[in-house]
C-alpha cells in the first residue's frame, strides 16, 4: 500500500514536470495543490506529443509498454502522437548483468553446467527483458532472453494504478467515455501479462516456425525448451543485420529487393492464409543473414484472426486497394463494427473522398499509408470502435510496407497486394465461407439440441422452487392469458359437475343402505342442477363458436 501511494506521487510529479498539470489537477485536485514541479521541462521540448513521450519514458517500463501497444490504435490517437509513440519501440535501458544473473540463477539453478559462457553486454534490451548471447557446453550459440528482475510486481502495481486512473479519467473527462478507458487498460493488462510469460512467447515461435516452413528463405529461431522457463527463454542464435541496413545486406551479395518481396509474401501468408501473424515487425525484430534469409524475432505480440473473420479482413484490404467505399463499410460490419444508421451515408462519403485523395502519390499510383491515416481519422471522428486485431493488422501492413520501401524504393504495394488477394480469393471463396458458417451453425444447433433435456430439467427445478418470474407485457400475450384463465375455469366447472353427477348417481343407485329421505332429495336436486348447468355450459360453448365462425 505504501509503495502504491508513493507511486501515485511519482506519477503526479512526472506529469506536472512535463507540463500536464491540468490533467493532474482534474484527476487529483488535492494532490495538485500540495505538489510542485521539481524541474521544469526543457525549453527545446516544444510539442505536446513529445512531452507525452518523454513523460511515458520517465514513468517506467509499464507505461513504455502501454505506449508501444497504443501506437497501434490509430483509430483513437492522433497521427502526431502515434509517431512519437513509435519512438518507444527503440527504448533501451539495459540493466547491469549482476541483476540479470540473479534471474538466470533462479530460472535455471544449474546454469553454470548448461552454459559455457554468457556475454555480459546485451545484444538488445526492451521494456521488460533483455537478450544476451551465450554458448552451451556443446559449443552451440544461443540467444538468452531474460526477464527484468521484479518487473512482474512493478507491472501489476502499475496496472492497478492505471485502472484507478482510467476510472477517474472517465469521471473527470466525460467525453473520454466513448473510448472506454477502462476497457483499454483491461486489454493492455491481458496483453502485457501474456508477454511476461516466456513459455507462451516460445510456443508462439514454435507455431510460427511450423507455418513458415513452406516459405523459402524465412527462418524462425528454434526454442531450447529444456533450458527455458517462464522468465528465461533460450533460443537458437542466428547472426544477421537489421532489415533496414541495406548497405550491409548488399555487402552479403544479397538483393534488398528480394528481401522486400520475401518479407511481404511471408506477412501476407501469415495474416490472410494462417490467421496467425508476427505483430511487431519493426526493423529491430527482423534480421537478414549472409545467406539472404529473413529472420523473425520477438514473439510477445501475436495477431490472431479467426477463420470465419479472415474473409472480411481480406474484403476490407481489397476494398482499400480497389477504392471501394461501400465494400469497406460492409467489411467493417462483417467484422462486428457497429455503424450508426443516421451517419452511414455521411461516413461513406468521407471514406470515398479519402480513397480518392489517396491516388496519384509516391508509391506507384497509390498511397496506402495516407489512406490508412485518413481512414482511421474518420473512424475517430465518428467515434466508431473497431476490433483491436484489425488495427494491429493495419499497423503490421504499414510497417511491412515501410520496410519494403526502405529495401526497394520502387516497391509497388498496390500491385503486389492485388496479386496476393486474387490468389487468396481463388483458394478461399465466398462458398467456402458459407460452408464454414453452415458447419458452425449446424454444430451449434446440434449442441443446443443435446443440451435441451438438461435445460428443461433446470427450468422445471426453477419452477418448483419458485425462482422463475414471468411478467406479461404484450397485449396479445395478455389476451392469451385471459383465454387460458377462462378455459381453466370451464375445465374446473366441468370437473365439479362431473363429480356432482357421479356422486348423486351413486347415492340414488345405492340399495345396500337405507338413506334418509332428505339425503335422497338432496342428491336428486344436485343431479338435476348439475345436468342443467352442464347443458347450459354446452349451449354457451356451441353458440360462442358459431358467433366466432360468423
Amino acid at each position: 500500500m505504501v509503495s502504491r501511494f508513493r507511486r501515485y506521487w511519482q506519477i503526479g510529479d512526472v506529469l506536472i514536470k512535463h507540463g500536464f498539470g491540468i490533467f493532474v489537477q482534474r484527476l487529483f485536485p488535492r494532490l495538485y495543490r500540495i505538489r510542485q514541479c521539481r524541474s521544469c521541462p526543457l525549453e527545446e521540448v516544444t510539442t505536446e506529443y513529445k512531452r507525452m513521450r518523454l513523460a511515458i519514458e520517465e514513468l517506467g517500463p509499464t507505461y513504455v509498454k502501454l505506449g508501444q501497444i497504443m501506437s497501434t490504435r490509430q483509430d483513437i490517437l492522433r497521427p502526431g502522437l502515434i509517431e512519437e509513440l513509435k519512438v518507444l519501440q527503440d527504448h533501451t535501458n539495459p540493466l547491469p548483468f549482476e541483476q540479470i544473473r540473479a534471474v538466470i540463477q533462479e530460472g535455471c539453478p544449474g546454469f553454470m553446467e548448461v552454459f559455457a559462457e554468457i556475454e555480459e553486454e546485451p545484444l538488445a534490451s526492451a521494456s521488460i527483458a533483455q537478450v544476451h548471447r551465450a554458448r552451451l557446453k556443446d559449443g552451440t550459440l544461443v540467444a538468452l532472453k531474460v526477464q527484468s528482475p521484479g518487473i512482474e510486481e512493478i507491472i501489476e502495481t502499475d496496472i492497478s494504478i492505471l485502472f484507478s486512473l482510467a476510472t477517474r479519467a472517465e469521471r473527470a473527462f466525460p467525453e473520454w467515455k466513448v473510448y472506454n478507458p477502462r476497457g483499454m487498460i483491461k486489454d493492455f493488462a491481458n496483453q502485457v501479462r501474456k508477454e511476461l510469460d516466456f513459455i507462451r512467447d516460445g510456443k508462439n515461435a514454435d507455431r510460427l516456425r511450423q507455418q513458415m516452413r513452406g516459405i523459402e528463405g524465412v527462418r524462425v529461431p528454434r526454442i531450447y525448451w529444456e533450458y527455458s522457463s517462464r522468465h528465461i527463454l533460450v533460443m537458437e542464435y542466428i547472426d544477421g543485420v537489421r532489415v533496414d541496413h541495406t548497405e550491409a545486406i548488399r555487402s552479403f551479395g544479397v538483393s534488398p529487393k528480394k528481401i522486400a518481396e520475401r518479407g511481404f509474401h511471408a506477412y501476407m501468408t501469415q495474416i490472410f492464409e494462417n490467421g496467425f501473424f508476427h505483430g511487431d515487425p519493426h526493423p529491430g525484430n527482423l534480421l537478414v543473414t549472409k545467406e539472404g534469409d529473413l529472420v523473425f524475432l520477438d514473439f510477445g505480440i501475436i495477431g490472431i484472426i479467426r477463420p470465419e473473420r479472415r474473409f472480411w479482413f481480406v474484403q476490407l484490404l481489397q476494398a482499400m486497394v480497389t477504392l471501394d467505399a461501400g465494400m469497406i463499410l460492409k467489411a467493417l460490419e462483417g467484422l462486428g463494427v457497429r455503424i450508426p444508421e443516421d451517419s452511414r451515408e455521411a461516413l461513406r462519403d468521407e471514406i470515398f473522398i479519402a480513397l480518392m485523395e489517396s491516388e496519384g502519390t509516391a508509391i506507384g499510383e497509390y498511397n496506402f499509408s495516407g489512406m490508412t491515416t485518413a481512414f482511421t481519422s474518420i473512424l475517430r471522428e465518428y467515434r466508431i470502435r473497431v476490433p483491436q486485431n484489425l488495427m494491429l493488422m493495419l499497423k503490421v501492413i504499414l510497417m511491412v510496407m515501410d520496410v519494403g520501401i526502405t529495401l526497394d524504393p520502387g516497391f509497388d504495394f498496390q500491385s503486389r497486394t492485388e496479386e496476393f488477394l486474387k490468389k487468396f480469393s481463388r483458394s478461399e471463396s465466398v462458398l467456402d465461407q458459407i460452408r464454414h458458417r453452415a458447419g458452425g451453425s449446424l454444430l451449434e444447433t446440434m449442441d443446443g439440441f443435446l443440451d435441451l433435456p438438461r435445460n428443461i430439467n433446470m427450468m422445471l427445478k426453477q419452477f418448483s422452487s419458485g425462482t422463475i418470474r414471468i411478467d406479461i407485457v404484450d397485449t396479445d400475450i395478455r389476451r392469451l392469458q385471459i383465454s387460458l384463465d377462462k378455459a381453466a375455469s370451464k375445465i374446473l366447472m366441468g370437473l365439479v359437475i362431473a363429480a356432482v353427477v357421479l356422486g348423486s348417481s351413486l347415492i340414488l343407485r345405492s340399495s345396500e343402505f337405507e338413506l334418509p329421505d332428505l339425503v335422497t332429495y338432496f342428491a336428486v336436486a344436485a343431479y338435476l342442477i348439475a345436468i342443467t348447468i352442464g347443458l347450459y355450459t354446452l349451449w354457451q360453448i356451441l353458440t360462442s363458436r358459431l358467433d366466432g365462425e360468423d
